[in-house]
């Protein structure tokens, strides 16, 4: 069989005019990881983060160092 190596790039986003955003729910404590428009303030759901190794793993996907968290 023939084996495929496929080349994991990272993702991209606008990063002068997005914010990588989690927003957190005070109610049931869903968490959704996305990105904020800086001037329109549009948010765009990318996943669900169900626990930290989720959050890792989408701040490594899109070379995030840091995320802000709106409530």
């Amino acid at each position: 069989m023939f084996h495929l190596k496929t080349k994991k790039t990272k993702k991209e986003f606008d990063r002068e005019n997005q914010l990588p955003v989690l927003r957190c729910s005070i109610c049931n404590g869903e968490q959704v990881a996305g990105f904020k428009d800086i001037r329109s303030g549009e948010f765009r759901e990318i996943t669900l983060i169900r626990n930290d190794d989720e959050l890792k793993a989408f701040m490594r996907e899109y070379g995030i160092e840091e995320i802000k968290k709106e409530y």
